[in-house]
């Protein structure tokens, strides 16, 4: 979790005045929320011909609420409005075969089911009176949307080997959690209690019913402030400590249920993302600290991390960072390094300081730092111009849509603040029409309703590229991309500008654009404390994730929303981070001789690079190809990992030769390890440069162009076959540089299961020094014919002039 920093930014619309935005979208470590869930479309009910003016198949029809019949529950007397309207709707010649109305809706959605043909439902979507056709679909009820986009059904390789992690604990590090009356906390009767290795429990506090609240799926809940709480003593512009596990802010619920959550069905936040929502590992025990009362304190994180680790933990899951340039620095990342070294994975967010170089937090290796990618959801709402133009919006609004007709237009900036500022926007010039914000989320949704307003069109940030938030308005309100919002601010500019928000609706099965895709706010490498070590790891699911959520709060965290619900639908690398959590689970139940790295390396070497659309997975703020500094090894593939062949392991030996290598000194090291300064702990070592430390990815940092680069690297077989033979490969040609590997060929035995390699890695100078580029990236394949063991491959190099100087 990280608080999300204002930024000032120029929106520029070509004849309009340059304006200054302010990045005001809500606490992104709330919008990191974590566990999701959906239902996935399936195939359509019934396969259309649309070329067949006879096929008939079903279809919704959305109704602006002007033209739509007075909401009641007589629904005979609805049938009866929406046939006549049919009726007078569709041409004579296209009331044959006759359409069949099946439902009308009042409540869930303004409007109608109906079995029509291709040609009637196009007919009646080009009027101004519908707002959206849709073809309904066979939707099948899964876990969450994530953890079927992840593969994690019932009947998949990684849940049935682990038996959904029953028997492990995950160890929250958050903001608390709210059990109060949420499902995704109750035990189920047949659940056991925890593994008797766990020595953790709960707290009682006047707020918090240990005796009520925690059972044998809640385990563990407890709190830590006391450093909050003397720092607020004399800074009051932090809010008060909470002495309570219990969670007033949402962030630990939603990631302890994406983590851990127990299956609750029929699940939404208003009708969006409807399903079954259940954590990744849905039988695993959840162990909640508290140590974000507030705000989150180092010395407060380090006591939670510090019980946690007392408790017997198996997995820690942490949604919070630092901006360190030192792993020193970064007081977690200590903690961190004690919790592995007890044999306890821990999964990290990468931060949402992205689409920026060098943004990533958790920097440490022997944490798994996991980064945010998109799914094949989409929460949309099109915004329709007077001139015809339709933009793709997107909006968790739930309330009535006043848009039967045209609505007038107008821009932020004309009507007195360009940010849509709470108390600055000029009621007579923004009353009854809806306002083109440069910025915002919520708050400024919230802001144009109090001075008046109908409706919102809100800016994402112009280098999110073709990201843009969905969030849970007070009024109809969409977020657009910042492109998409500078061409609606120069319509504002015409005469008598219009227009219309359309339905709001959750899209699922997307295909265009494909997915996963890596969302712009994604932390994003090189690593600053260690620019050898490839950061973030991985990416996981971490946009629009539905998972519960505190009864003390609103979903759009704003004070004046006094709206509250069981679930909440947030994005971020917070959300990312519990899903990886809940992977570490299942596989330390599947594969309980594994150690942490062992894990990791699992996750990292059989992680997909591929989109549904067969190319390389794109990077939202730029809609180009994604390379390592942005998505890691890849993205997840739990089921594979159960069988990654190869793995690269390490302990606390190896971490302690990564730190040597770094140049800390012995009293610093033994920080990390505990214990008194050993003076000759260095030198004791073999001499290894940050880049031999055994990781299952290189990056390569070259400080001219005539330097040659060596690393080592040890590989454990853990596949069946214990006489396996992997040659070697490249996932691309190398471009600009060349890895020499030594030895091609890795031969296992009965008596030979760990071997080493290296590679010896140079630049080609006459390509290197005239390009532009000062990155390339590839991946080595270590193959057996069964196995794809893959490791990413990042080069980085100066540019030429300093290069010159630096030789």
């Amino acid at each position: 979790m990280h608080v999300q920093e204002e930024r000032t930014m120029p929106l520029v619309l070509d004849e309009l005045k340059e304006t200054t935005i302010m990045g005001n979208r809500k606490s992104f470590a709330v919008v990191l929320l974590c566990c999701l869930l959906t239902v996935v479309a399936a195939m359509p009910a019934e396969h259309v011909d649309p070329v067949h003016d006879g096929a008939m198949s079903t279809y919704m029809v959305h109704i602006a609420s002007s033209h739509s019949p007075r909401a009641t529950r007589n629904t005979a007397r609805l049938t009866r409005a929406y046939t006549s309207f049919l009726h007078d709707t569709l041409p004579s010649g296209m009331n044959v075969p006759a359409p069949n109305i099946l439902y009308s809706y009042a409540h869930a959605m303004t409007g109608f089911a109906a079995r029509l043909t291709a040609r009637q439902a196009a007919h009646l979507e080009a009027q101004p009176s519908v707002l959206a056709v849709i073809p309904d679909g066979l939707y099948e009820l899964h876990t969450t949307m994530s953890s079927s986009f992840l593969g994690l059904t019932p009947s998949s390789p990684l849940m049935m080997e682990s038996n959904g992690a029953t028997d492990v604990v995950i160890g929250v590090i958050d903001t608390g959690i709210y059990p109060k009356d949420r499902a995704s906390f109750a035990a189920d009767p047949w659940m056991t209690p925890p593994p008797r290795s766990f020595r953790g429990g709960c707290v009682s506090t006047p707020d918090f019913n240990a005796t009520e609240y925690c059972n044998n799926k809640l385990v563990g809940a407890k709190f830590f402030h006391k450093g909050h709480v003397a720092m607020t003593s004399h800074m009051t512009s932090l809010a008060p400590a909470s002495r309570s596990p219990l969670d007033v802010e949402g962030h630990g619920t939603h990631c302890a249920s994406i983590a851990a959550g127990a299956p609750v069905p029929d699940a939404s936040l208003f009708g969006f993302a409807r399903g079954t929502a259940k954590g990744t590992a849905p039988g695993a025990r959840i162990a909640s600290y508290n140590v974000c009362g507030g705000g989150c304190t180092s010395s407060d994180i380090l006591a939670g991390i510090d019980e946690a680790i007392a408790d017997k933990v198996d997995v820690l899951s942490i949604s919070i960072g630092l901006n360190a340039t030192h792993l020193l620095s970064d007081p977690m990342m200590t903690g961190a390094f004690r919790a592995v070294r007890e044999g306890i994975f821990v999964s990290a967010a990468a931060g949402n300081l992205g689409p920026d170089k060098a943004t990533v937090k958790n920097q440490a290796p022997w944490v798994c730092t996991v980064g945010a990618s998109s799914m094949n959801r989409e929460f949309r709402a099109p915004v329709v111009l007077g001139d015809g133009r339709t933009f793709t919006g997107y909006s968790l609004y739930s309330g009535p849509d006043p848009y039967g007709t045209m609505t007038p237009l107008v821009y932020s900036g004309d009507a007195g603040s360009d940010a849509c500022e709470a108390g600055k926007l000029d009621p007579s010039k923004v009353r009854g029409k809806i306002v083109v914000c440069a910025a915002g989320g919520a708050e400024q949704g919230w802001a144009v309703k109090q001075a008046g307003g109908v409706g919102a069109i809100l800016a994402s940030r112009p280098a999110y590229g073709e990201y843009a938030e969905a969030e849970a308005h007070l009024l109809p309100a969409v977020a657009v991309t910042h492109a998409e919002a500078v061409e609606i601010a120069k319509y504002t500019q015409t005469p008598n500008p219009v227009a219309r928000i359309s339905y709001f609706s959750s899209v699922m099965g997307v295909v265009d654009p494909p997915s996963p895709r890596v969302l712009s706010f994604s932390g994003r490498g090189p690593s600053r404390a260690a620019p050898e070590i490839l950061k973030p790891d991985i990416i996981a699911p971490g946009v629009q994730i539905l998972a519960a959520w505190t009864g003390e709060k609103s979903p759009t965290e704003l004070d004046f929303d006094r709206r509250r619900v069981e679930f909440n639908i947030i994005s971020g690398t917070s959300m990312a981070a519990p899903q990886v959590s809940g992977i570490a689970a299942l596989l330390k139940v599947a594969r309980p001789e594994w150690s942490p790295a062992a894990i990791k390396s699992a996750l990292m070497t059989t992680a997909y690079n591929v989109d549904s659309s067969g190319g390389v997975i794109k990077d939202m703020s730029t809609g180009k190809e994604a390379g390592p500094f942005q998505l890691g090894a890849g993205h997840v593939d739990p089921n594979r990992a159960l069988d990654p062949g190869l793995v690269y392991d390490a302990g606390e030996d190896d971490y302690i030769s990564f730190l040597c290598a770094l140049g800390y000194t012995p009293p610093i090291i033994a920080i990390f390890t505990g214990g008194s300064p050993v003076m000759d702990i260095c030198s004791k070592r073999q001499r290894i440069a940050v880049g031999d430390h055994n990781y299952p990815a290189f990056s390569v940092v070259f400080r001219s162009y005539d330097q040659q680069v060596t690393q080592r690297r040890v590989v454990r077989n853990v596949g069946s076959n214990v006489n396996a033979v992997y040659t070697l490969g490249y996932r691309a040609s190398p471009s600009g540089w060349s890895g020499v590997v030594n030895p091609t060929k890795l031969v296992f035995d009965a008596q030979h299961q760990t071997l080493e390699y290296t590679v010896t890695f140079s630049l080609i100078l006459s390509e290197a020094s005239n390009s532009n580029e000062t990155e390339a990236h590839s991946a080595l394949v270590w193959t057996d014919g069964e196995h794809k063991v893959v490791s990413p491959v990042v080069l980085t190099w100066p540019a030429p002039s300093a290069a010159v100087a630096a030789m």
